[in-house]
């Protein structure tokens, strides 16, 4: 038995996130198709996270155990010889066979990107924010780093059916910049709740227009509510962006 760490990236405008529903095409559903397919058999495979729909990878992972002796380097053209356009196969290594590809996760990072201007750039629809009011980028980050540290995150989770949790997580870093009109944040943390990355966008961009101020981000963090922060900013302009181990 072998266990294989595959590196995936994927566009998420065509699927209902990553994990397997019963009445929505999902990115985990195709990929197991491929994998079917070259091995002729199912396969016992684990990925890094959930991601929600609409929501893209630059780099997913995900753990294969097989007792398939192909190399890793035919491995990854083998597989993605079965895979739609909008995802691929990036790298393929062999790992220790107690590897798990989300509980051997130590940290990942997520980008956020918005495109700020009053028109649309088409190559970016599906793929960022759209967002007309004006950002100030200095005082945005000044505000980006109250979620810095170790604290409870309830404010920033969708409620859903999840049996209850830990809601404590520990933000490494939280960086903005502007690149012309794009602008992209990028935060990295031990871990993330439902929801949590696009909550702390929604908020931030309260923060922007004036609706609050950027020292209520840490009584908001303290509140423990949902209904203090901000809107959950739509989808698309999220990016799983690498997974640490």
């Amino acid at each position: 038995m072998r266990n294989i760490l595959l590196s995936l990236c994927y566009v998420g405008t065509n699927y209902h996130g990553w994990q397997i529903q019963k009445n929505a095409v999902t990115v985990q559903e195709v990929f197991q198709n491929a994998l079917f397919k070259v091995f002729d058999k199912i396969v016992d495979i684990k990925g890094c996270s959930r991601t929600d729909a609409g929501v893209h990878a630059n780099m997913y992972c995900v753990s294969v155990k097989t007792e398939s002796n192909i190399p890793c380097n035919r491995l990854k053209l083998a597989i993605n010889k079965f895979l739609p356009g909008d995802i691929a196969v990036n790298d393929a290594i062999e790992v220790p066979i107690d590897f798990h590809a989300r509980y051997s996760c130590i940290a990942k990072e997520y980008v956020y990107k918005i495109w700020n201007a009053p028109v649309m750039n088409p190559f970016l629809y599906g793929r960022a924010l759209h967002y007309w009011y004006p950002i100030n980028i200095e005082e945005l980050n000044l505000a980006a780093q109250y979620f810095v540290g170790t604290h409870d995150f309830t404010s920033f989770c969708t409620y859903d059916k999840r049996k209850s949790q830990n809601m404590v997580r520990n933000i490494k870093n939280f960086t903005m910049e502007k690149n012309g009109s794009l602008v992209t944040m990028r935060v990295t943390a031990d871990g993330f709740l439902y929801n949590m990355v696009r909550i702390m966008v929604g908020t931030l961009l309260l923060v922007a227009r004036k609706k609050i101020s950027l020292e209520s981000i840490k009584d908001v963090i303290e509140s423990k509510d949902r209904s203090k922060a901000g809107p959950t900013a739509i989808a698309c302009g999220l990016y799983l962006n690498k997974v640490f181990y």
